[in-house]
């Protein structure tokens, strides 16, 4: 049996994460097709590198992501691993139906995502969600993206997850975002056990660091972050790499690579002093890493056993 990687505790919750978590979006169809064989690979190779964590959305490729996600994990014993999902689009036919989705994800339009933030959306979303798993239970849930809809989140959604904690059908709940601001408030306004910080706590952008981890830390709240890499920057810094889904302009492309020959000095890629900054944080539980197939999430894996001199944090 693969041994797995070291586990941190959500909040007061029941639940442990590994300290990498498998990020589903990239097995959606983000932005390039994913054969159904890669997608296998990539989550056997989490698996037998020891991620027993992974997250995913409907959002990502309308509802693919979490059916292969059920699959590949059909076969694992269920109380060794941990799968989060988010609430807050519903997915609905499309009349008519697209060639295409129009949100970044390559798929056929036939589905349309709805926002809904309400209890009763809540729960559909969860059914629905479970379905696609194949589950009977998701161990955490996520409020997702509520930037637009930020008090229907707060009343109705937030109080439906909590009455779900409370009847067992989750076990951790929280929110997960682009943005520190509004997360900040769920931590301080209400009784989550974890947030999703994507983009905000990097080697490029510490902008969560302000105030989300230390509310995080006085809270008791665990923090995920994902979007290590801004989307690609961090991974591989040339110019017309990508900043948080756009081309990254030349004073951030500098500034990359300007880390990048300060790890080498230290003989350690940019990329994997990236992924393991957040850790450095004590309410940092875990960090998400997106991958495609075996290769990428295999190349994770490898850089989280390299020695990073507690020096190279100094000089960066």
């Amino acid at each position: 049996m693969t041994e797995a990687l070291p586990r941190r505790r959500l909040g007061s919750s029941p639940v442990y994460v590994t300290e990498l978590t498998f990020g589903g979006a990239a097995i959606g169809n983000l932005y390039m097709p994913v054969t159904d064989a890669d997608a296998r690979a990539g989550i056997d190779a989490a698996w037998d590198g020891g991620i027993r964590t992974f997250d995913t959305a409907p959002h990502y490729g309308l509802g693919l992501s979490e059916r292969r996600l059920g699959v590949a994990l059909a076969s694992r014993p269920r109380d060794e691993y941990v799968v989060s999902t988010k609430v807050g689009r519903l997915l609905e036919p499309a009349d008519p139906p697209l060639d295409q989705d129009t949100e970044g994800f390559a798929v056929p339009g036939d589905l349309v995502r709805r926002y809904d933030y309400s209890a009763d959306g809540v729960r559909r979303s969860l059914e629905a969600s479970l379905e696609r798993l194949g589950l009977d239970h998701v161990d955490i849930a996520l409020i997702h993206d509520p930037d637009d809809h930020e008090e229907q989140a707060f009343r109705e959604a937030y109080p439906a997850l909590e009455k779900l904690r409370s009847e067992g059908v989750v076990q951790a709940i929280g929110a997960g975002m682009n943005q520190a601001e509004m997360l900040t408030r769920f931590v301080r306004e209400t009784d989550i056990d974890v947030v999703l910080i994507a983009g905000r706590y990097t080697l490029l952008d510490k902008s969560a660091a302000d105030e989300l981890l230390p509310a995080a830390a006085e809270r008791g709240v665990s923090v995920m972050v994902g979007g290590v890499f801004n989307s690609g920057l961090l991974a591989a810094p040339a110019p017309g790499a990508t900043y948080d889904y756009t081309v990254a302009p030349d004073s951030l492309v500098s500034r990359a690579l300007t880390l990048e020959s300060v790890c080498a000095e230290y003989g350690v890629p940019l990329r994997a002093a990236a992924a393991r900054f957040p850790l450095g944080h004590p309410a940092v539980a875990s960090v998400l890493i997106g991958a495609r197939n075996a290769a990428e999430i295999g190349d994770a894996i490898s850089m989280r056993s390299l020695d990073i001199p507690a020096t190279l944090w100094d000089a960066l």
